[in-house]
């Protein structure tokens, strides 16, 4: 019993690779043990646990080979014919993505924009169990598929093929860890809903984190209107904000920004000032290019959490944009003042000094920018070092200013 306590003293404080290694050892002195084994099964399943309710980046793959009803939708109702404010003047000037979406203060799911061509997505390799090219969910359940044999060298913890399904399900102690282990350690999602099948006939299709999960294994399978029902389903059984959030995934899958909206403010009059609910609203009215309601919930983000990085970061490149980069630079300042530090946010430090003419900060804000700059985005630092010795004031480098332009083309 000391072994034990030992390994759930481990798992509260989230040593993982402990916590493992002593119910191994209860293990093997009795094999049939199962708090040890559901203990394990829990502690794998937190080392590769990720937070599944942010929205991935959808790939040109997803976005081409998935089908959609309306071809032509009204503006303002869908991400991909987003509202054009005429009253905003400088809104216009803000750099958008390959979409047409507005570049964002902070790089997340959604906001890059697919790049290459179809050509290009169609040559991407196959995954081992389906000749459909690499999509989000897919490469995503790839990189999952590979930790039960990382963790384990002679190979799994749990033989899947040889569990009875139903008589785990019938356990309440061990239904629920042993699906979180299978979807999120083993990533295998055919036999989670299995299991989740199972666990529905015991508890009458009454449990709504049944019907959750039962859910989520349709979006990852492209089920979105499978989904849907049960995500309702589970809203009437127990209305909770995880599934408000994944309703809110599956519309803004479906391209429907206005029923995500509409969803979202509905759930806000139960969780009132939920930062993440104000953060997807944000996001939606932002992709649909209503910049002013966006960065209006971006403030209302800071009301409830100062330190939210990405509130932050977007009221400052709104403010920048608006030609206002003493505003901004208060922003990106109070962003180094809560220890975010890389080479963009640098590099957006040099562009608001020069802006707001304060020169003995620009070089020394791009000097950091590039000691902190990799491959990917020193060329971004040095197109605004070249920007600034072509806006100098009195004498214009240009030839300085075409040498760092070639410079970044390598």
């Amino acid at each position: 019993m000391d072994v034990f306590y030992s390994a759930l003293s481990e798992f509260r404080r989230r040593k993982f690779e402990d916590c493992i290694n002593h119910c191994t050892q209860i293990l093997e002195k009795s094999p049939y043990d199962q708090a040890a084994w559901t203990l394990k099964m829990k502690a794998l399943t937190a080392q590769v646990m990720v937070d599944d309710i942010e929205v991935e980046e959808e790939g040109i793959a997803d976005s081409v080979l998935n089908e959609t009803m309306a071809t032509t939708a009204r503006p303002g109702t869908s991400f991909k014919n987003p509202t054009v404010l005429q009253s905003l003047a400088l809104g216009a000037q803000r750099p958008k993505t390959n979409t047409g979406r507005p570049v964002s203060g902070v790089v997340r799911p959604g906001t890059i924009g697919s790049r290459g061509t179809l050509e290009q997505a169609l040559r991407t390799p196959r995954s081992a169990s389906s000749a459909r090219p690499a999509t989000a969910q897919s490469g995503r359940a790839i990189r999952l598929g590979t930790a039960s044999m990382l963790t384990q060298s002679e190979g799994p913890f749990i033989q899947l093929s040889r569990l009875n399904l139903a008589k785990y399900a019938s356990t309440k102690a061990v239904s629920k860890p042993l699906f979180q282990y299978i979807f999120y350690h083993e990533n295998d999602i055919l036999r989670a809903m299995d299991l989740v099948v199972e666990a529905m006939k015991v508890c009458d299709q009454k449990d709504w984190w049944w019907r959750l999960q039962h859910g989520k294994c349709y979006y990852i399978f492209g089920m979105m209107r499978d989904a849907e029902t049960e995500l309702r389903a589970a809203l009437k059984l127990l209305p909770t904000l995880e599934v408000f959030l994944w309703l809110t995934r599956i519309y803004i899958r479906l391209d429907q920004p206005v029923t995500a909206l509409d969803l979202c403010r509905t759930a806000l009059q139960i969780f009132k000032d939920e930062v993440t609910l104000l953060t997807d609203i944000a996001r939606i009215f932002e992709g649909i290019n209503n910049i002013p309601l966006s960065v209006k919930y971006y403030r209302e983000i800071l009301h409830q959490d100062a330190m939210n990085v990405e509130a932050v970061a977007c009221i400052a490149v709104h403010y920048f944009y608006s030609d206002q980069p003493e505003l901004a630079l208060r922003f990106y300042r109070r962003l180094l003042q809560m220890g975010v530090y890389n080479a963009e946010l640098f590099n957006n430090l040099g562009l608001c000094c020069f802006y707001a003419q304060q020169y003995d900060m620009v070089v020394s804000c791009f000097e950091r920018a590039l000691s902190l700059a990799e491959n990917e985005n020193a060329a971004d630092v040095w197109y605004n070092i070249s920007h600034i010795a072509i806006l100098e004031n009195g004498s214009p480098r240009h030839n300085q200013a075409r040498s760092i332009l070639e410079l970044a083309s390598k």
